[in-house]
């Protein structure tokens, strides 16, 4: 109840009523009345993000997911949440090694060689300390913050309760579906407070690029890992962000950006499992021009299926083949099946075909999706929770390219990737990868065949097969009864008619 009071409290200072009552109605003006000390001089969205950021690490973390949804937000609100920066003030060095001594039942000299108590990296939910493993080879290790789990609990409860009530009692709440929203956010921050399930991500993602010219990714230590502490390879590298530093060490930025969007298309149609928190704090640059990647706690998978027609939006896109785009929408389901394509098809060629034969310099994809979801509000398209991970992606690939090199092209750079990957999928590529991966299946069901067949010729199937048989055949007699009947009174009463007419 605390909790709530002070959240309620931090609400209407800032003025987030504005967001739930209208202007104009009594109580918003009550509560203005009652409240007119508090300065209001700043617009709404500002005002959301200073309430985000003084509630605490979960609501920041809330409006950084939030700020991902433009399909519910106008974009002021979705421009100022992603200003959000996932760094808060972090907790002591003492209090990290009593975490690791704590998660390992033993003391910090036991478990590391050397640990560095002042942290390198504070964010909302964890930071990160240098430390050297026994034999001297060097670690990072990110602890969680002690105390997080009963206060998550306490403020996504309440996260959800909000949610309801804005969905019973507003008139847009069914269509933001906020306690959708909030469960997609407890899923994502579910796996980023579980640090073993980190360390599988970090694990399956350095498969994914082995030995990968375009992509580093630390290995992890699995001995000095547990759900609160892990320890993985100290990586060198210098932030994508320091753009001149890198021109200093000679790496070619131009190539550092197509790249870029290899690696991602890559992980989007390759894997199916991708990075999905690419923001320039997550990634260092070698000095030979090959990215390294950071923080694993939000990774986004795909089906097969979704990469299919995924990568049919995207090649309908590059080609303009704006009939593909809504064709591919209606048959993946993503709008209801009474769709007209041509006037879907229409929607879509008005927003994407501003975008085209520019540079990315000259292209925000950010207003490009705003008014995509503006469209498919209108078209009723089913906003998929799996792909509201990659636009989040899409729009930190934006930033980095934008960030590298302005001048380029996002079309050219993707569209071979795209053809390529199509005609290795729908070709006779395709088919040969599809049944390479069907034969170790066939392989041990062909042997068992000749024993099923016996087993199914033995087993008693085949008597009641044979008892239903006599059961129609008996039918059948008793209806040719029935028929023979029928036609000796047809003839009797013809003979009858006959005889009366002599």
């Amino acid at each position: 109840m605390f909790r709530f009071v002070k959240i309620l409290w931090i609400a209407l200072r800032f003025g987030l009523d504005e967001f739930a009552l209208p202007a104009d109605s009594r109580v918003a003006r009550v509560v203005g009345a009652l409240l007119f000390f508090r300065p209001l001089a700043e617009p709404r969205a500002v005002r959301l993000r200073r309430a985000l950021e003084r509630l605490g690490p979960i609501f920041v973390k809330f409006g950084q997911v939030l700020s991902t949804r433009r399909d519910l937000l106008a974009p002021d609100i979705a421009d100022e949440l992603a200003k959000l920066q996932d760094r808060v003030p972090p907790f002591p060095g003492e209090i990290a090694v009593a975490e690791v001594e704590r998660a390992f039942g033993k003391p910090i000299a036991q478990v590391f060689e050397r640990f560095d108590q002042d942290p390198v990296a504070s964010a909302s939910v964890a930071q990160v300390h240098l430390a050297a493993l026994p034999g001297g080879a060097e670690a990072a290790v990110k602890i969680l913050r002690p105390g997080m789990l009963p206060v998550i609990g306490e403020d996504l409860a309440l996260l959800d309760t909000a949610a309801g009530l804005i969905e019973r009692f507003f008139a847009d709440g069914r269509r933001l579906r906020p306690r959708e929203v909030v469960a997609e956010f407890a899923r994502h921050l579910d796996e980023e407070l579980d640090l073993m399930r980190e360390a599988a991500h970090a694990s399956q993602l350095r498969r994914n690029f082995q030995d990968s010219p375009l992509l580093a990714v630390p290995e992890v230590y699995w001995d000095w890992c547990t759900t609160t502490v892990m320890t993985m390879q100290r990586m060198h590298g210098t932030p994508v962000s320091q753009v001149g530093e890198l021109r200093r060490q000679g790496v070619d930025i131009p190539k550092l950006a197509r790249t870029g969007v290899e690696i991602f298309f890559t992980q989007v149609f390759r894997d199916g499992f991708f990075h999905a928190d690419m923001h320039p704090g997550n990634i260092l640059v070698t000095p030979e021009g090959r990215y390294v990647a950071l923080d694993f706690g939000i990774m986004g998978t795909l089906t097969e299926v979704d990469k299919q027609y995924l990568a049919q939006n995207f090649l309908g896109f590059f080609q303009r083949d704006y009939a593909r785009v809504a064709r591919a929408h209606l048959e993946a389901g993503w709008v209801p099946a009474d769709t007209r394509v041509d006037e879907f098809e229409g929607a879509i060629r008005a927003v994407c075909e501003p975008f085209f034969d520019r540079p990315l310099g000259e292209i925000s994809f950010g207003r490009a999706l705003v008014r995509l979801f503006q469209t498919s509000r209108r078209f009723n398209v089913e906003v998929q929770p799996q792909l509201v991970m990659l636009q989040k992606t899409l729009l930190n690939v934006e930033g980095l390219g934008r960030q590298l090199d302005p001048g380029l092209d996002l079309w050219s750079t993707a569209k071979p990737f795209l053809e390529k990957w199509m005609g290795e999928q729908v070709g006779f590529k395709g088919l040969l990868r599809a049944l390479r991966g069907e034969a170790p299946r066939w392989a041990t069901m062909l042997p068992q065949l000749p024993r099923l067949l016996h087993r199914a010729l033995a087993d008693d199937r085949i008597g009641r097969i044979e008892r239903l048989l006599e059961r129609l055949v008996a039918l059948q007699r008793r209806r040719n009864r029935l028929l023979a009947v029928a036609i000796v009174i047809a003839a009797a009463a013809l003979t009858w008619a006959l005889i009366g007419k002599i």
